[in-house]
């Protein structure tokens, strides 16, 4: 395993290299569901821009918007709105890929189950007859698209699977070694752990990531772990890249 860097104070750069020029960009961890940290962070950029007032701010989103937390529907919404006037970019995550699967036909949904579908499709109002394992799926499915504002289905179908931003690289939940990200399969972009996590050598990219979840965000040489489990922990971080470095912003 990457020796880690050495512990710091949030808000205090930690030595990585500077962002693109000109620009300050925000990357917001894994939120599942829970629009009052979203919230939250968000008055915390909002403040962090009017006190430094930074290059050219985006904000950048790693995916899983949605499952487990309970108010999914509610994260979207707050998203699409916050948008009209802010310069956002999401990324896409192995749940909002589930989504997508499940209501283009595959039958996938014991398995989205399993990782927390039952609260998102209740955000949805899917009625609670069709939550239980004997609903069948067609029918479920049928419920979701017609529940579905057709504003959330844009925002599924155009999130990206990365970002490049070098000498960054932004990804739900990381890359495998020795492949350049336009060459990587989408499963892994979405959902690699095992060969990315324990990889101590150079991705020729800093790599922020999510999805694999870690108490306090993970500040590794090659790589930067932000998903603090939001849903289970109440603590969605906010990390700032911009021309003095990579930081954590909040927590």
């Amino acid at each position: 395993m990457p020796v880690p860097l050495p512990e710091e104070r949030i808000g205090v750069a930690v030595g990585y290299p500077p962002g693109p020029k000109g620009i300050a960009i925000y990357v917001i961890g894994d939120i599942h569901g829970r629009l009052d940290l979203l919230k939250s962070v968000h008055h915390q950029i909002d403040r962090d821009k009017a006190a430094s007032k930074p290059g050219q701010p985006v904000e950048v989103y790693l995916g899983d918007y949605i499952d487990r937390g309970p108010e999914s529907a509610g994260v979207i919404s707050h998203l699409l709105s916050r948008a009209l006037d802010a310069r956002m970019i999401f990324l896409r995550g192995n749940h909002e890929q589930f989504l997508m699967d499940f209501l283009e036909g595959a039958d996938c949904l014991d398995e989205w189950r399993d990782v927390g579908a039952v609260p998102s499709l209740l955000s949805y109002c899917i009625p609670a007859a069709l939550l239980s394992r004997d609903a069948r799926q067609r029918e479920v499915r049928r419920a979701l698209a017609d529940r579905l504002p057709p504003d959330h289905t844009r925002f599924y179908a155009e999130t990206e699977t990365y970002l490049d931003a070098a000498p960054y690289l932004l990804v739900h939940a990381g890359i495998r070694p020795g492949i350049k990200p336009q060459h990587q399969a989408l499963g892994d972009l979405l959902g690699i752990r095992g060969e990315f996590l324990e990889f101590d050598g150079d991705f020729e990219r800093i790599v922020v990531h999510g999805h694999t979840p870690v108490l306090q965000p993970d500040l590794r040489a090659n790589r930067i772990n932000i998903d603090t489990g939001a849903f289970a922990t109440n603590k969605l971080t906010c990390l700032k890249i911009d021309e003095k470095g990579a930081r954590v912003l909040s927590v």
